[in-house]
């Protein structure tokens, strides 16, 4: 139906996460329509994002200096490091503003079912953090999903005998929520985080 390049481009797009073939049709006819400098300019964005874009390695969230300006910053407090599974998750805790700690992105999460183990995520290099005594906190930030409770579990396992404080963000009712539409783990999981007032 199409040509082999616009064919070849459409299928690029069919890649991205979220993309199916209808609206990589309409990105890629949009590219085509748009005159040559946007093309130019996407191409190049998309090649100087991979050429510049690497891990921190102290923390493991992308920055395009090593390393990050989070870690390097002596505005941030030492001692309280923040797991999150990626670094979408660092960006969601930098938006409250609230967090004045540093990162560590583990990459994902232990998964049983997808094979994915502790050795596939960046738990060592954790471990490896944790042996610089001005660390007092460890926040486990994972999802609340099976994967990140596993996870959590799992690291919080190997920091208690540090006697490193491990904490776990709480898990609830959102602010603007209904109890009768809230699922019922999510009602016990409030429950169990309640605090007094």
């Amino acid at each position: 139906m199409y040509s082999e390049t616009i064919t070849k481009l459409i299928n690029q797009f069919e890649r991205l996460p979220g993309i199916g073939h209808k609206t990589a049709v309409r990105l890629a006819f949009f590219v085509l329509e748009s005159p040559k400098n946007f093309s130019e300019e996407m191409a190049n964005a998309l090649i100087e994002a991979k050429e510049k874009i690497k891990f921190c390695s102290i923390c493991y969230n992308i920055t395009e200096s090593d390393p990050c300006e989070i870690c390097a910053s002596n505005k941030r407090d030492d001692s309280i490091i923040c797991v999150v599974e990626n670094v979408k998750d660092v960006v969601a805790m930098e938006k409250t503003h609230e967090y004045k700690g540093k990162y560590h992105v583990l990459h994902g999460s232990i998964s049983p079912m997808n094979n994915i183990t502790a050795g596939d995520i960046k738990v060592k290099e954790l471990l490896e953090r944790l042996k610089d005594d001005k660390i007092k906190e460890v926040i486990l930030a994972t999802n609340p999903t099976v994967e990140g409770e596993a996870t959590a579990m799992y690291i919080s396992r190997l920091i208690k005998p540090l006697g490193i404080t491990v904490t776990r963000i709480a898990h609830g009712i959102p602010v603007g929520g209904d109890l009768e539409y809230t699922d019922e783990i999510t009602l016990i999981k409030a429950l169990e985080g309640r605090r007094q007032m």
